[in-house]
């Protein structure tokens, strides 16, 4: 019974990785104009204020003076070492540089800030990458007395980054994180939800009432349309609700209930027909199989919360 909550649990998984990308591949492309900042300001790093900003594709940012700034270093020109940051242009630094294809991060970059105005920078993530190359060139003890000062910096960056993620940092400093959460679940919901009405088909299989039924000790009519009330309720908490967050949300907002209090439509008529109902199906066979294998109603619950994390009501149901 374990093999196949753990299958379903991965199938879950999986889903997951699916929404992931319907908001990657809706994201805007790079091309040959600069990108745009769409958020601005300031992440706090020990005793110093860092610039930073999020572009319209969503890379997170920090200005190429930040980097000085952080290290308290005086900003200069070209680097010694071609393609390489200033702060990085020592040949003992290099073995460290190209480790763990470290360069990749340290390409700067131009965008245009939300004053209109071209700015350089680098990817966010350079910041702690910086760091670990010199505290590893120091504990491998190949550091300038010079540098000495910016190993002892990258302690207190480090040190200050590890209460919370630097992508963290930027979204929070820069207003990002409500309007990043509010972007996804839109572009969720535009691949997850119909344009128009779709007409009514059916979409919940009978042994999907039948097994209900079974676990709750309740008499199956295959030849009967009515259902006991609560279906509804159950419905939305084993089906719905562990639909992509969002979802149920918009469903109820779409098909309001009536004077008498019944929703005209069913939810499912609300659902597009490439992503949102064969989801919904999907769903649907695996919640079947749960209950297959379930003994009654509270069994069934227990490989409900294993096989779908999202579950995670603090009571059972009815």
């Amino acid at each position: 019974m374990s093999n196949v909550v753990n299958k379903i649990k991965s199938e879950v998984e999986e889903e997951k990785k699916e929404f992931k990308n319907i908001i990657k591949k809706s994201k805007i492309a790079k091309n040959s104009k600069l990108l745009k900042a769409t958020h601005q300001g300031k992440i706090s790093v020990g005793d110093i204020t860092l610039p930073c900003a999020v572009l319209e594709d969503g890379t997170r940012i920090i200005t190429q003076t930040s980097i000085f700034k952080a290290f308290k270093r005086p900003a200069r020109g070209n680097a010694r070492v071609i393609n390489m940051p200033v702060f990085l242009d020592s040949k003992g630094l290099l073995p460290y540089v190209n480790k763990e294809n470290r360069a990749d991060l340290l390409a700067v970059f131009e965008y245009i800030n939300i004053y209109g105005n071209i700015t350089k920078g680098y990817k966010a993530e350079i910041l702690p990458v910086v760091c670990d190359i010199y505290l590893e060139a120091r504990q491998d003890g190949v550091l300038t007395t010079r540098q000495e000062p910016l190993a002892k910096m990258a302690e207190i960056i480090i040190r200050s980054l590890a209460k919370l993620g630097i992508i963290a940092l930027v979204d929070e400093a820069t207003g990002y994180q409500g309007d990043r959460q509010k972007d996804e679940l839109q572009k969720i919901l535009s691949a997850y939800i119909s344009s128009e009405l779709l007409p009514w088909q059916k979409r919940f299989p009978n042994e999907y009432y039948e097994q209900i039924a079974k676990l709750r000790n309740w008499n199956f009519d295959p030849l009967s349309h009515k259902r006991p009330q609560i279906i509804g309720k159950i419905t939305n908490q084993i089906v719905y609700e562990l639909l992509p967050d969002g979802v149920l949300d918009e469903l109820r907002r779409l098909n309001p209930p009536n004077e008498s209090g019944n929703r005209v439509h069913k939810f499912h008529q609300f659902l597009s027909l490439d992503i949102g109902n064969p989801n919904l199906e999907k769903h649907l066979a695996q919640i079947i199989v749960l209950m297959r294998i379930s003994k009654n109603w509270s069994d069934f619950e227990d490989n409900l919360y294993e096989a779908f994390p999202r579950y995670g009501y603090p009571e059972k149901l009815l």
